[in-house]
């Protein structure tokens, strides 16, 4: 969990309101959810990995040899905890509040969540996520809107040729039915898939043998995975999925892939490489066990890793709402993002520093940055010191354009503004 200084926050926060424009200019509402949701909701079986890595508080009134008697028992010792993402708080709140809301919805949140994690470079216990959800859309609509909205947040924030991996969970599964995985090996054979890019083929095989998976199925799938075309991330379409694809997959979750990309192709046209901005990747895997159809991750050239990801989840709301109800979401890499976007100041806005001398009355002082805040200006105050070069310095830092010496007497016509830096 970090501080952040007054520049690393206004940064944060012109990135967050980058995002959050741009994904309401795609018709997407802002919700918000409270920070802490009901142990057993937290607990349901629905978080996959993040269940483990939950902060949760204790019941109130507990005394010592109530909390030694509960000790092998978490959830007779905790009654609420902190999300660990925003889909399960989500999935409360729309089950709730479903009365209220349009038949198709459209959600954003952009808020912290915590998980235990073991803190490292680029893992955190507690950071942003900039969730987009629509509910309620089980066509291919849902999943085109996801896409372009993201991919517009990602160009407005400067980071223009992203593209996004897609796959379909059914059509893992599927695949690796066909190659003779036994249906209680699939969690263990999922992890391993999802090394291939890390590993390869060869590695993935040999894992897959540690694992106890049968021979013939092993044998099968690295025949497969060493085929040329099977590791190419050919630009989107049908033929290129098919060819992907062991022979005799499904062709409805085929077409709606493919439906996916016309979407998304009409919306925005060009794309990557003159194509659809998407690449269909069979071994996309994503570790959320709730996923249901087709997933997502957002790449860009500028990284060798995920800028963000998500997929269909039809089977979650339902658990709470007791009907079976459709939801897919998208999730961007805001702590990942935020520190690739280039540093730059809102153009329409000045950020000013008056240096003022001692002897300056403050109702002059106030009514010269009066004066200034009504042009639109960010005004800040301070005493000259003996070191003027540092407080420049640490101005700009802080984000200020430009200052001014301010002397007794001084007016708003007179005042001579100088650029910082």
């Amino acid at each position: 969990m970090r501080d952040f200084l007054p520049a690393d926050k206004a940064r944060r926060e012109r990135v967050l309101a980058v995002i959050r424009e741009r994904y309401r200019a795609h018709g997407f509402d802002e919700i918000e959810t409270p920070v802490m949701e009901d142990y057993e909701r937290l607990h349901a079986g629905i978080g996959g990995d993040n269940e483990k890595l939950a902060f949760n508080v204790l019941r109130r009134g507990l005394d010592a040899d109530a909390i030694r008697a509960a000790a092998d028992d978490p959830g007779a010792l905790a009654d609420l905890g902190l999300r660990y993402d925003l889909t399960v708080p989500l999935a409360r709140f729309y089950a709730t509040h479903r009365a209220e809301l349009p038949t198709v919805f459209r959600a954003i949140q952009a808020a912290p969540v915590w998980r235990a994690e073991r803190p490292q470079k680029g893992r955190y216990r507690q950071f942003v996520q900039c969730d987009i959800d629509v509910i309620g859309d089980s066509s291919a609509r849902a999943e085109a809107e996801l896409v372009v909205a993201s991919l517009d947040a990602l160009d407005a924030l400067g980071l223009v040729g992203g593209t996004i991996r897609i796959n379909d969970r059914r059509l893992l599964d599927w695949m690796l039915d066909a190659f003779g995985f036994a249906a209680d090996q699939r969690a263990g054979v999922l992890i391993t898939i999802d090394k291939l890019d890390k590993i390869g083929p060869d590695g993935v095989a040999a894992e897959l043998v540690e694992r106890g998976a049968d021979a013939g199925a092993v044998d099968a799938f690295r025949s497969f995975l060493v085929r040329p075309q099977t590791l190419e991330l050919l630009p989107y379409g049908e033929r290129q999925i098919r060819e992907a694809l062991p022979d005799g997959a499904p062709d409805e979750l085929i077409a709606q892939l493919v439906a996916i990309g016309d979407a998304v192709a009409a919306a925005r046209p060009g794309g990557a490489e003159g194509g659809v901005p998407l690449r269909y990747d069979p071994f996309l895997v994503r570790g959320m066990g709730y996923y249901t159809g087709p997933i997502f991750e957002l790449a860009h050239p500028s990284v060798g890793y995920s800028l963000g990801g998500g997929g269909r989840y039809d089977g979650m709301i339902g658990r709470f709402l007791g009907q079976e109800t459709p939801a897919v979401g998208f999730s961007i890499g805001f702590e990942r993002i935020v520190d690739l976007v280039a540093q730059t100041e809102d153009a329409a806005a000045s950020a000013v520093v008056l240096v003022h001398d001692r002897d300056v009355a403050l109702p002059e002082l106030l009514a010269l940055k009066a004066a200034l805040v009504a042009e639109g200006s960010r005004v800040r105050l301070e005493r000259r010191p003996k070191n003027l070069r540092g407080l420049l310095e640490r101005a700009a830092a802080d984000g200020y354009t430009s200052f001014a010496t301010v002397g007794a007497g001084a007016a708003r016509d007179a005042l001579e503004l100088k650029p910082l830096g």
